[in-house]
């Protein structure tokens, strides 16, 4: 229940559309959550889920490679598409560690992933802080104008407080909300986008709609296309209640195609086939 008087969070949970998409997502989770084998084998469904949804956040950053090829591989520091998904699985696998951290101090946990994120070059000033007026920033897909520092400390200290305060809102309008607004900021000069998304898994997770972390939204992030993440986050940046909407269904869907994702692995285990 939320203790935050001025919880602004709730208001789009009424948007129009958006209790039903908040529907349709409860139930496809619940129904993969239902699934026989997940009774006796949800660590490798985890597991499995972690790996997939890291390589379509990274794929979303530019570096689209097969899911095979990215199980294969080991090392992870040659050119820069390599070190974009090794960035991806390494914050998959963190994600999950960070949840006792996440509601009292969520700008601990950004910088955390931040810093995960960048690896071995993690020992650059700019890692695990947010970015500096007139340093560059690095991030694929999206081309927004980017706020000034001023303006990033400022909303990053409101998406705190929002997160510390705790909202009734529902999970799904709570993450799509911490991925839009850490998309639209870039607080960092690299890995905005994968450190965004990241966010809203483990507020997915936190939340208890998904605490086996079996429904990677990144997975129909990426299966929805690399264009209509951006239309749709270009409504999340105009503000406007279709926009915001609209943003939120985008991540629905998300979230529904990463159950379906699990559900497939579910069956595959069923059949010995994976």
């Amino acid at each position: 229940m939320s203790t935050n008087p001025a919880d602004p969070l709730v208001a789009l949970g009424t948007l129009p559309g958006v209790p039903d998409v908040v529907d349709s997502v409860r139930k496809a989770v619940d129904r993969v959550y239902g699934h026989r084998v997940m009774r006796r084998r949800s660590n490798e469904v985890t597991s499995e889920a972690a790996l997939r949804g890291a390589r379509a956040s990274a794929a979303l950053s530019g570096a689209d490679w097969a899911l095979e090829e990215v199980r294969r591989r080991t090392d992870f520091g040659g050119d820069e598409e390599a070190r974009t998904v090794g960035a991806a699985l390494r914050l998959g696998a963190e994600a999950g560690q960070l949840l006792s951290i996440w509601r009292q101090s969520p700008m601990r946990v950004l910088a955390r992933l931040h810093l995960v994120a960048a690896g071995e070059a993690g020992t650059a000033d700019s890692v695990g802080r947010p970015r500096r007026d007139g340093e560059p920033v690095d991030e694929p897909l999206i081309d927004a104008p980017l706020p000034g520092a001023d303006e990033v400390a400022g909303r990053l200290e409101g998406l705190s407080d929002l997160i510390i305060a705790g909202t009734s809102a529902p999970a799904l309008v709570t993450a799509a909300v911490v991925h839009g607004e850490l998309l639209a900021l870039r607080p960092f000069t690299s890995y905005s986008g994968l450190v965004a998304r990241a966010a809203e898994r483990i507020v997915l997770i936190g939340s208890g709609l998904d605490p086996k972390a079996i429904c990677p939204a990144e997975v129909g992030h990426a299966e929805q296309g690399r264009a209509a993440y951006v239309a749709a986050f270009e409504g999340y940046l105009s503000g406007t209640p279709e926009g915001m909407a609209g943003w939120i269904a985008h991540c629905g869907r998300a979230v529904e195609l990463g159950v379906r994702e699990s559900t497939a692995v579910c069956e595959a285990l069923q059949r010995g086939a994976a």
